[in-house]
């Protein structure tokens, strides 16, 4: 082989081995980039309530926040939740624990308090305070929050409760937060959804509520990606 023919040979070995270089990397960045996207840390939700949100006498897996979770989860979010639900919590006692149960690495929060104020009789006037205290805090952090209403029952009477039903529409619209008016919607006065006590729902009774309120706990999470 002449020396000319020598030369071109190792020029288009070389441009080979160049381009193939070139390929391999740009295959890397890609699945880097890939692998980043995969690795991305899950939105995390934090789900603040009482006892409706702890899971009173269930099973672990059969709480709000744990079923909700794996609801999304199946729905192909990346996603976790967390179970800040104190059993017999009135919203003093929520407003009380808000700042510790709330960490910097939380992107969105499922507010679910005011059951056990209505069930002691406690001034509805409290009980927007304390909310409208939670809800203030939150906003000032830039949290969104998807805003869970309770109803009054009935045996407190009218006036009662259209003071106490009122604080839910009123304080989401204020603080620009988003509602689900009737965390218990579709559960309440069902007994077979219920346990004995007539007030906290079964395992199919949490499943009934994380089916209803779905879409709005995918509005929360487009919210925390703005």
């Amino acid at each position: 082989m002449s020396g000319s023919r020598k030369v071109e040979a190792k020029s288009g070995v070389l441009r080979f081995f160049s381009g193939a270089v070139v390929a391999l990397g740009l295959a890397l960045t890609g699945a880097s980039a890939g692998m980043a996207q995969d690795g991305a840390e899950p939105v995390k939700l934090v789900a603040f309530g009482d006892s409706l949100t702890a899971g009173y006498q269930l099973p672990p897996e059969d709480a709000f926040p744990v079923k909700l979770e794996k609801a999304l989860q199946e729905r192909g979010y990346n996603i976790t939740i967390v179970n800040a639900g104190v059993s017999g919590d009135t919203t003093s006692g929520g407003l009380s624990r808000l700042d510790w149960s709330i960490g910097d690495d939380v992107d969105g929060v499922i507010l679910e308090l005011g059951a056990n104020d209505a069930l002691r009789g406690l001034d509805p006037s409290t009980t927007r305070k304390n909310l409208d205290a939670m809800l203030a805090r939150l906003s000032s952090r830039d949290i969104p929050v998807l805003l869970a209403g309770m109803m009054a029952p009935p045996n407190l009477g009218d006036q009662y409760g259209q003071e106490f039903n009122s604080i839910y529409g009123d304080l989401a619209e204020k603080h620009d937060a988003l509602l689900y008016p009737f965390f218990l919607d579709g559960v309440a006065a069902e007994p077979k959804l219920n346990l004995g006590d007539g007030m906290h729902p079964t395992g199919e009774g949490v499943s009934i509520i994380v089916e209803k309120i779905l879409p709005s706990v995918e509005m929360l999470i487009e919210q925390t990606k703005s």
